[in-house]
């Protein structure tokens, strides 16, 4: 049975940052053990929680032919929906952090749930509708102060860029992979342990992958192999569906393009920087590396305290 949400009560849990490099990363099948018998004490439940986001249509800015849905924003997202006759359309968000977040829509009746990453504060919604190749005209440029009732709520809901809800098979692999656990960090174990040892890196949809994609956590699930976005997002679809915040996070790692995972638990909070459980403990590593180098004392010190990572995006 799933738990169902539309404004949630979220508590407490705590965080590990896993860290997945993009399409110029190298990867393959790893091993490690889970987490989930180094605890005592009860199972925790494994019920999954989907947050489902929607689009009532009490606040619209745009208008046709796009629209945004910001009803929703105090719970940390909006939905935008394009059904114009163009290839695509395109909302960029820029929060009080100043960074600018790019979404593009193709044609569709649908809404897009789009996360609002940057907190509280006021944020600009810019609309454009593409033309022809690069090139876009402008709809609209309007602004709305969000409140959002619990800072976790962007890193529970599902997004366009992790994508799942009730029926997602990942949904379902994550409640079975997190059966035994403890507890959350358990949880996060298990569910770290599962996608390195069975998603291999695709080589040949990194040589040929474009802008714009986007990942199914589906698709990486059943067919086990994925670039390095595929497996972020299938770490994160799995983790948000145990009610766990989690942050996808994109940036360089040196001059190396990455994705990286922040998870919440309560009794640690943000954990940056990937953390391996080792039998006694978390230890920092990059589970595409952890795949296929075994922990190696390289890896560990180049990954360090952090300071090799630079976060651009949060999705």
């Amino acid at each position: 049975m799933y738990r169902t949400h539309h404004r949630p009560v979220v508590f407490g849990l705590i965080t590990v940052l896993l860290v997945i490099l993009l399409s110029g990363c190298s990867g393959g099948s790893g091993t490690g053990s889970s987490a989930s018998s180094q605890s005592d004490g009860p199972l925790r439940p494994n019920t999954p929680v989907i947050y489902e986001p929607d689009a009532p249509q009490t606040a619209v800015i745009g208008s046709e032919p796009l629209t945004v849905d910001v009803s929703n924003a105090d719970q940390g997202y909006v939905m935008a929906r394009y059904t114009g006759s163009a290839a695509k359309a395109n909302i960029q968000i820029t929060g009080a952090d100043g960074i600018n977040y790019k979404y593009f829509l193709p044609p569709s009746d649908s809404y897009i749930s789009l996360p609002l990453t940057s907190g509280n504060g006021t944020y600009a919604i810019d609309g454009y509708e593409n033309i022809a190749g690069s090139e876009y005209i402008s709809l609209f440029r309007e602004s709305i102060d969000v409140t959002i009732s619990n800072e976790f709520l962007p890193f529970l809901y599902p997004s366009q860029y992790v994508n799942f809800n009730a029926d997602t098979e990942a949904v379902a692999t994550a409640s079975e992979v997190v059966s035994k656990a403890h507890s959350d960090l358990d949880a996060v174990a298990d569910i770290y342990h599962y996608v390195i040892e069975n998603v291999v890196y695709d080589e040949e949809k990194a040589a040929t992958v474009t802008s714009g994609y986007l990942p199914d956590v589906d698709e990486t699930l059943s067919t086990g192999k994925g670039i390095c976005f595929d497996y972020a997002a299938l770490t994160t679809a799995m983790l948000r569906s145990q009610d766990i915040p989690t942050r996808l996070e994109i940036g360089y790692s040196g001059d190396i393009y990455h994705a990286w995972i922040s998870v919440y638990v309560d009794e640690v909070g943000w954990i940056d920087d990937i953390i391996e459980f080792s039998g006694d403990g978390w230890t920092r590593m990059d589970p595409t590396f952890a795949s296929s180098n075994d922990n190696s004392e390289t890896v560990l010190k180049y990954i360090g305290d952090g300071e090799n990572y630079t976060t651009q995006y949060i999705r």
